[in-house]
């Protein structure tokens, strides 16, 4: 087992929640859920005969966790989590099928409670999800003995002139042949509300004393048949706060800070469950206040988010409240509510959003710095707070680019990112490419007395390495620390490791270097694109000294493409633009042919 790994076992909160095994490509292969988190996922790293637990570990490179407040929300979770993500290991949960919900129909005239696996909006009113599934019957069956609600979908009034069996049993009072008004009937609905709606404080107590005394006079069945009535009391009182039946879209952000540290971390919930969490890790100035940072906090997370929620759940008021609400509800072109919830079940999400960004704060803090740990392993005499990282992008040598990314304590500083168009290399020569970008770089960085960096990483092997080794000597700046990471089988080439080194896929210093190749690349890409779209736009006839756009415009209406405007007579061309404009036309017409 990596170290790396071993570290985050032994770190794993002695509390309920679900777990995630993750291959090293960083997809999720394995869910599951636990009373004990650290109990639970030490089990699977003991020696075992069992298969699939073989496999799942033989593929496992990483593993994250969210808390829960108990066993059966993580059971809900791990539910919500294994549709969202259907992990390769997790054969059950895969289906459509989910936990089952009670379903009181409040919007007929005699209601009747039913079971059902999906929640409508259809006037009914709807309780649960049940784990394990029997609760839910159970709890049906005490509604129908001790309230007297029809549990069958017979037509209310109809055509039976006696009761069923039902009412023989004593599990439904009858309405359907009139043997209760809807008077009383309604009042024993309103019964129902309150047990199903966990207002029973008093009817516990009562209840209680009932199992007792049946119990003293070993009426044990009887006993045994209050016990249960209070067991599903109990657990309705329980309600699940990361699922909701009012089929809610809101997000829930959790904040935890220590110094300049932060942690962020939100729940998604989309259609009344919860089926995506975020954590966000940062460092912060000492003096930013947590306000401001939850502020910007909130524009960077929805920046570039298309499914934005109803509902924006806060542990605290932000700064300028009405300006989120307005670019919030601009981005959602509809108007988002912001709540800063201080009790009930919106308060308890936040509380448990709060837990998980406090648990974030210290697992990070706990890790070792990708920083400290790039110093160590290539060498270096400091911390490389300032890394700058280089990529070129072209496609069969055309309009060839690249760029610069630089990283500040980890972090990318986009205000110093950098785009260039290649100048002096022609054709697909990434190396030459190369070259060129690093030269001009660090010729203008000297020239401009800046600060050099403690970091250059190229994207590329070992060519690319001795490419830009070559400019920096020719700057007399060999002595600068330089790094290339390849692509595909991600190993660090460096002037002393010429063979090359390979970390751990779980190494943070490793995550960094591709973090900052990975920005480069995508850079150098939109830069690329950005060229080739413009240059699809751009014309032979632009460029061309006293032909503006409005003799453009004049050719273009005269001639239906560039072949025409070259077989054009002179004379002809001359009376639409001028002679000098033609000569020059000609002789650029000439120079492409």
């Amino acid at each position: 087992m990596a170290k790396s790994l071993k570290a985050k076992i032994e770190n794993l909160p002695e509390k309920p929640g679900i777990y995630f095994f993750k291959d090293s490509q960083n997809n999720v292969i394995y869910i599951g859920k636990a009373r004990s988190l650290k109990d639970r996922v030490k089990s699977y790293f003991q020696a075992t005969s069992d298969s699939k637990v073989r496999n799942i570990l033989s593929e496992t490179a990483d593993l994250e966790f969210i808390l829960t407040d108990s066993e059966r929300e993580a059971t809900f979770l791990e539910n919500n989590f294994i549709r969202q993500y259907q992990p390769k290991f997790n054969l059950k949960l895969k289906d459509d099928k989910s936990f089952p919900y009670l379903k009181l129909t409040l919007h007929e005239k005699f209601p009747g409670i039913y079971l059902t696996r999906r929640v409508e909006e259809d006037g009914a009113k709807y309780f649960g999800p049940f784990s394990p599934a029997h609760q839910a019957r159970k709890t049906i069956h005490l509604i129908n003995k001790y309230f007297g609600i029809r549990g069958c979908e017979e037509a209310v009034p109809g055509k039976r002139k006696r009761p069923c069996l039902e009412y023989d049993l004593k599990l439904c009072t009858a309405p359907c042949v009139r043997y209760i008004s809807e008077t009383e009937y309604r009042e024993s609905i309103a019964n129902a509300l309150l047990f199903l709606e966990g207002k029973t404080e008093k009817l516990l107590k009562i209840l209680k004393q009932k199992m007792k005394e049946t119990a003293t006079r070993q009426e044990f069945e009887q006993a045994a048949l209050w016990r249960d009535f209070i067991q599903t009391i109990e657990q309705i009182k329980e309600k699940p706060k990361l699922i909701s039946v009012s089929l809610e879209d809101k997000d829930i952000f959790g904040f935890s800070r220590k110094e300049v540290k932060v942690a962020l971390y939100v729940f998604q919930m989309r259609k009344g469950k919860v089926i995506e969490s975020e954590g966000i890790y940062l460092q912060e100035k000492p003096r930013t206040s947590n306000r401001e940072i939850l502020f910007s906090q909130l524009f960077k997370f929805y920046k570039e988010k298309k499914d934005l929620p109803e509902k924006i759940l806060l542990p605290f008021e932000q700064l300028d409240r009405d300006k989120v609400l307005e670019n919030l509800s601009f981005l959602r072109k509809e108007k988002i509510k912001i709540l800063f919830p201080q009790k009930g079940k919106n308060r308890k999400l936040v509380e448990l959003a709060n837990k998980n960004a406090e648990i974030l704060l210290r697992k990070r803090s706990k890790e070792i710095s990708p920083l400290r740990e790039a110093k160590e392993i290539l060498g270096l005499k400091k911390i490389p707070k300032r890394i700058e990282g280089f990529d070129v992008s072209n496609i069969g040598g055309e309009e060839s680019v690249a760029s610069l990314v630089v990283f500040e304590n980890g972090l990318p500083h986009k205000k110093d990112y950098r785009k260039y168009k290649i100048r002096t290399v022609e054709g697909p020569n990434d190396v030459a490419s190369l070259q060129e970008v690093i030269q001009r770089r660090y010729t203008r960085v000297i020239q401009e007395k800046k600060a050099l960096p403690d970091l250059i990483l190229v994207d590329g092997g070992k060519g690319q390495l001795n490419a830009a080794k070559k400019s920096l000597e020719r700057l007399r700046l060999g002595k600068l620390s330089l790094i290339s990471l390849a692509k595909k089988e991600e190993i660090i080439f460096t002037p002393a490791h010429k063979q090359g080194l390979r970390l751990e896929r779980t190494s943070p210093a490793l995550k960094l270097f591709q973090n900052i190749r990975d920005e480069a690349h995508r850079f150098a890409i939109s830069f690329h694109r950005l060229r080739r779209e413009k240059k699809s736009f751009e014309s032979p006839l632009d460029g061309i000294p006293g032909l503006g756009e409005k003799r453009k415009a004049r050719l273009l209406a005269k001639y239906k493409s560039i072949e025409e405007i070259k077989k054009a007579p002179i004379e002809e061309l001359a009376r639409i633009i001028g002679r000098k404009a033609t000569k020059e036309l000609k002789a650029r017409l000439n120079r492409n042919m």
